[in-house]
């Protein structure tokens, strides 16, 4: 007996277990720190706090003050007398053998063996749970009893006293059941909610991860074209410094030839004079008068060579014609500087390409178009189509769309032909007498290949380009407010500038294309490889 009642001093209130780790309220009351813990944390919000013993309020949540005493007295009674230690939860029915509970009936308010269980009330109110669940949580701290309701107007689980009699009287209440629903049905819908953001997220991170491969991938792709632009910059200014260099050289080796050779001219008649000099003082050593007076007169010894100024002829000469040529140096070296800027300039457009299509309606009955109309072939035969005023004579045909402002570039392949001609043209350009040809008239421009020649033309008057190189695709670049066409060989990683006609526009510019063997195909900005480009 004595052993049943020192146990029942050492229960605490709450979990109805020997005391863990106890701790006193300001009360006076002992409990276990993480019971008195769950007991506070359920009054946080309500009026105050109290003692689950006395009643006692606190405005504040009270401080928790191990009880040392305590402590000792239970760490020495369970040390002399373990079998006062829980060892275990046992059935309420089974009272004269201690069998292991498996079930707790919150209605019965009652530990269940197995046996017991199977014989137990399967109605809904008998609400089960694991036996070593603590009772605390699922009774009402103020009455004692089970938890059956919800006050929906506090947010509260509540008993039958607090329902009839208590704080919550005349509140609306729902089963716990009823009101288990409903959370777990806003549950649910906030979890479907939840869900969809989730997954719009994983696929906002997705595309911002795809979007930084895409800008790592860019970022390479600049680095590795800027690298290889700046190594062919370096290439460009160690070839035009050979050039002009070279050129310096040739000017100077043959200024120094001049020089050497008026040098020579003048120790010639150095020389001549030296003897000349020497015969007029044997002349003037002479004593005897008659000997002076039968010497020779001869006029290439004794001139006195007034006005002789062949010394100074030749210094002016040299003057005039033997200086280095400072302008002509500064023309070739501002030519390939011009150049090379040109081929920055072109890198560092960012303007896309434009889609040119050609308009069948210009062509003429000597071309054949292309279903998707942007490749351009010498037909065999004619096309009879009906003639109309825009159709051209010659084996011509131009874009439907023109330019009447802004910068635009296309590019044309013109690989699978071997005479054509690449250019622009105004849309008044004559199309049946024999100026309409592209290039042959003041209304277009036109870079043209005839077997292994190229050359720039414009109003008949054409200029041949080195026949250093081969082309495989025209690129067209045009500046309408600044009145340049400029047409470029591309190659990696620079554009190679062939020529730029600058005038001021008058009319909207069409693309203008001639096929006179095979096809050419404007390839809107491809390179050979079949990928887009996306600067110029």
């Amino acid at each position: 007996m004595a052993s049943v009642a020192l146990r029942e001093e050492l229960e605490c209130s709450i979990c109805l277990s020997i005391y863990t780790d106890p701790v006193t309220l300001r009360c006076g009351h002992n409990f276990c720190r993480g019971c008195i813990d769950r007991v506070l944390d359920t009054q946080e919000g309500s009026a105050g706090y109290f003692c689950p013993d006395c009643r006692e309020t606190f405005q504040k949540r009270p401080a928790l003050q191990k009880n040392i005493t305590l402590c000792n007295i239970v760490e020495s009674i369970l040390s002399t007398q373990p079998e006062l230690e829980d060892c275990g939860v046992y059935c309420t029915h089974c009272i004269h053998t201690s069998v292991p509970a498996v079930k707790f009936c919150f209605l019965c308010e009652a530990f269940l063996c197995i046996n017991h269980l199977k014989v137990h009330s399967k109605s809904p109110e008998h609400v089960l749970s694991d036996p070593t669940t603590s009772l605390t949580h699922r009774k009402c701290f103020l009455h004692k009893k089970i938890l059956e309701y919800f006050c929906t107007e506090d947010a509260a689980c509540i008993c039958v006293s607090c329902r009839l009699d208590g704080k919550h009287k005349g509140h609306k209440v729902e089963m716990l059941e009823e009101a288990s629903e409903k959370k777990k049905e806003r549950v649910r819908n906030d979890l479907q909610k939840t869900t969809a953001i989730k997954k719009e997220t994983e696929k906002t991170i997705d595309s911002l991860k795809k979007c930084r491969r895409a800008s790592q991938q860019n970022a390479a792709n600049q680095t590795k074209r800027v690298a290889a632009l700046l190594r062919d910059l370096r290439r460009q200014l160690d070839d035009l410094e050979k050039k002009v260099l070279a050129e310096v050289s040739k000017r100077t080796e043959r200024i120094s030839q001049s020089y050497d050779d008026f040098i020579q001219q003048l120790e010639v008649k150095k020389d001549k004079l030296s003897k000349k000099m020497c015969r007029l003082e044997e002349v003037l050593n002479m004593t005897d008068p008659l000997t002076v007076l039968q010497e020779p007169d001869r006029k290439d010894c004794y001139r006195t060579d007034k006005g002789d100024n062949y010394g100074e002829r030749l210094y002016k000469q040299v003057k005039d014609g033997g200086d280095l040529d400072v302008a002509g140096i500064s023309r070739t070296l501002h030519t390939g500087l011009s150049d090379i800027l040109k081929g920055v300039n072109v890198y560092c457009y960012t303007q896309d390409a434009v889609d040119i299509l050609l308009d069948v309606n210009t062509a003429s009955n000597k071309v054949q178009i292309s279903d998707d109309k942007r490749t351009a072939s010498r037909a065999e035969g004619s096309q009879n189509r009906p003639e109309i005023p825009q159709r051209f004579l010659y084996p011509q045909v131009l874009s439907s769309r023109g330019f009447s402002s802004g910068r635009h570039y296309w590019d044309v392949d013109v690989r699978a032909s071997e005479d054509w001609i690449v250019g622009i043209c105004y849309p008044s350009i004559d199309r049946r007498e024999d100026p309409s040809l592209i290039g042959y008239n003041q209304k277009s421009w036109c870079l043209d290949r005839e077997g292994n020649q190229y050359s720039v033309r414009h109003a008949k008057k054409g200029m041949r380009l080195p026949d250093n190189f081969s082309i495989d695709r025209v690129r067209v670049y045009v500046d309408y407010e600044a009145g340049q066409i400029c047409f470029y060989a591309p190659c990696d990683p620079l554009m190679r500038h062939l020529h730029t006609f600058t005038t001021t526009f008058t009319e909207p510019l069409h693309a203008a294309l001639c096929v006179w063997k095979g096809s050419i195909t404007v390839s809107w900005g491809k390179s050979g490889d079949g990928k887009n480009e996306s600067s110029f």
